[in-house]
């Protein structure tokens, strides 16, 4: 069984497209773990890259010595077209642990878990987004939120490349989605948001979902996760993926005997406490960080936050399908949404150049 190599745990990844994010995290963190190498096609790029990071470019699993803990498999599945969970399976049948970058459909997120405990090693999927800081926050907050209140609705909008980790960041607010349906979507070809009704976790929810892809380039959307929790107190909203995080208590006014609406005069303060003025405030920080921290720092620091997560698992002999439950279930419920949103749109958007605040 692999895991038991003293120091830093040796790491390779697989792919090169988005794995790229994934070879810059563990140059962050040598004291835990040390790249042992790259598996890909031999393409330019990843020619390239094992120069740039000084490691060997293997053509397959079979080429890997012995001494490797852990994969990273940054390898698009089925549902891209891929074989990403092939290559997932062939290395846990070597004894190697797997962190498999999503969206993967349950079945093959299932044969994968079976792999893994027949092989006594761990298999993760890493659904990205939500290890990432400022959805953390969002989610911690929304926990305690909904422990404390009644949640009454989620309202929530993504881009359909991304909408298996927006599921799973409901899950980890609710600890999971049951109940949960959905309805026949409204709005088709033409619209840049397809809107789904449903439950989960028993809430009444909104779903929009930009449900279109410019060919061969899904960095191109007009948004990634934007989620607001209601509940009787209050709203609490990620504006965006990488925050902020904001806090907008309701309108409670206090009880007035001559029939104001709102208490105003000399003693409108002692009437009104000052927590009752709170319009709005910041979970945590207001600032959000450029596209260069957030790709260069912010996604590196939530791929070791992922890769942590599986390493602690193999540190403590974990059942390999101990936890596994959540996943699976959010596969299922990632593959109903998008059979009922039907194929994306295929659009070409042209945004023209950047804008910023100032300029509005």
């Amino acid at each position: 069984m692999s895991g038991v190599t003293p120091g830093p745990k040796r790491v390779v990844v697989c792919g090169t497209r988005f794995g790229q994010i994934y070879l810059s995290a563990l140059a962050r963190a040598p004291e835990r773990y040390r790249l042992a190498g790259i598996v890909a096609r031999g393409s330019d790029r990843s020619v390239s890259l094992a120069k740039e990071y000084g490691v060997p470019l293997y053509a397959g699993v079979e080429e890997l010595p012995d001494d490797i803990d852990v994969a990273c498999v940054v390898v698009s599945t089925a549902v891209g077209g891929g074989p990403g969970a092939e290559l997932a399976r062939a290395l846990l049948a070597r004894g190697i642990h797997v962190l498999q970058e999503h969206p993967l459909h349950a079945d093959e997120m299932a044969d994968c878990l079976r792999a893994a405990r027949r092989a006594g090693v761990q298999y993760r999927v890493n659904t990205f987004y939500p290890y990432l800081e400022p959805v953390q926050r969002f989610i911690t907050a929304a926990r305690r939120l909904v422990e404390q209140r009644r949640p009454v609705f989620v309202d929530a909008m993504c881009a359909v490349q991304v909408s298996f980790d927006l599921l799973d960041v409901l899950a980890g607010i609710f600890d999971g989605l049951r109940p949960w349906s959905l309805s026949p979507p409204a709005g088709g070809a033409g619209r840049p948001l397809v809107s789904v009704d449903g439950q989960v976790a028993g809430v009444p929810l909104t779903l929009r979902v930009e449900n279109r892809m410019q060919a061969g380039d899904d960095s191109s959307s007009l948004l990634l996760h934007r989620i607001t929790v209601g509940t009787d107190a209050g709203n609490l909203m990620l504006a965006n993926t990488h925050g902020p995080v904001i806090w907008s208590p309701t309108l409670n006014t206090p009880p007035d005997t001559t029939g104001q609406l709102f208490p105003t005069g000399a003693d409108a303060q002692e009437r009104w406490p000052a927590g009752l003025g709170i319009t709005g405030e910041y979970v945590g920080a207001a600032e959000t960080p450029t596209w260069l921290t957030a790709v260069d720092e912010v996604w590196g620091r939530g791929v070791l936050a992922a890769l942590d997560e599986l390493c602690e698992r193999v540190d403590t002999g974990a059942d390999p399908l101990h936890g596994s439950q959540r996943p699976l279930a959010v596969a299922r419920a990632w593959t109903e949404l998008t059979q009922a949103l039907g194929y994306p749109e295929v659009v070409r958007p042209d945004p023209g150049e950047p804008l910023s605040a100032a300029d509005l």
